[in-house]
């Protein structure tokens, strides 16, 4: 729906929009919404909610969106068939505005690793992404020193684990209860099997999760700043002159200097 939000207009309703495929008419409401997750099972069921850009100027319109995005998760509620077992996510949106977004901070579709630590620092609280598990079945390892494709020749013959140190399943060595698999098995299998994909959305999946468990130790112990500086010179192998601009910016902004010693 986001993504053809040029073709949608949006009313109490829910949402209206031509269909990319034959152009025909199309509605999407909350009921629908609810109806669809529930068919299907998620564990999680996400509200639908009247979408904005983050950065949108207009106020009125984001306290448009707040005020109705609310109406339809009374709507969602009503609609939702088995609470006990899917649970209801809700979804606010406040844009940018800090009174509008006095509740948990979630960042949808966010994402790799920089942009989770980088966001944690400018005060976002929950996130939610497909990107660990769909990198994965294009060959792709999160590591602490960046993504790797494992599909690339160069990891035929290369029997380290996938990422050192890690203590996901598939990391752990089979003395210590894992599976012990190396970059080459896993070269060998990703480009012929779907297994390969599964292992690694296993790694990868165990690896945020890591990463997020961290920043919430740093956190609790007051020393973010000097994770965010160990984190970003672990995975450039502390050459400043390659860490991303946005970055870089955007900490400066909470006072976080990653250039600085």
């Amino acid at each position: 729906m986001v993504s053809l939000l040029k073709l949608a207009k949006v009313t109490e309703e829910g949402v209206r929009f031509l269909s990319p495929h034959d152009g025909s008419p199309m509605l999407l409401t909350p009921e629908h919404s609810m109806s669809l997750q529930n068919s299907i099972g998620s564990d999680i069921v996400m509200q639908l909610d009247d979408v904005i850009a983050v950065t949108s100027p207009d106020f009125a319109r984001i306290e448009e969106a707040m005020h109705r995005s609310v109406r339809w998760l009374d709507r969602c509620i009503a609609a939702h068939q088995y609470p006990e077992r899917q649970n209801l996510f809700c979804i606010i949106q406040g844009g940018l505005d800090l009174d509008l977004q006095k509740k948990p901070r979630y960042v949808m579709g966010v994402g790799y690793p920089e942009d989770l630590v980088v966001s944690v620092a400018l005060g976002a609280d929950m996130f939610d992404c497909v990107w660990p598990t769909r990198t994965a079945r294009f060959g792709n390892a999160v590591t602490s020193t960046g993504t790797l494709n494992l599909r690339h020749s160069s990891y035929a013959s290369d029997f380290s684990p996938i990422d050192e140190g890690c203590t996901c399943v598939c990391c752990k060595p089979a003395s210590a209860g894992g599976l012990g698999l190396t970059r080459a098995y896993i070269y060998h299998v990703a480009s012929k099997e779907t297994a390969g994909a599964h292992l690694l959305s296993m790694h990868n999946v165990h690896s945020l999760l890591n990463l997020t468990r961290r920043i919430r130790e740093a956190i609790i112990e007051g020393k973010y700043p000097e994770f965010l500086k160990e984190y970003f010179g672990t995975l450039y192998a502390g050459k400043k002159d390659r860490y991303p601009v946005w970055a870089v910016t955007a900490l400066q902004g909470v006072g976080v200097d990653l250039m600085e010693d």
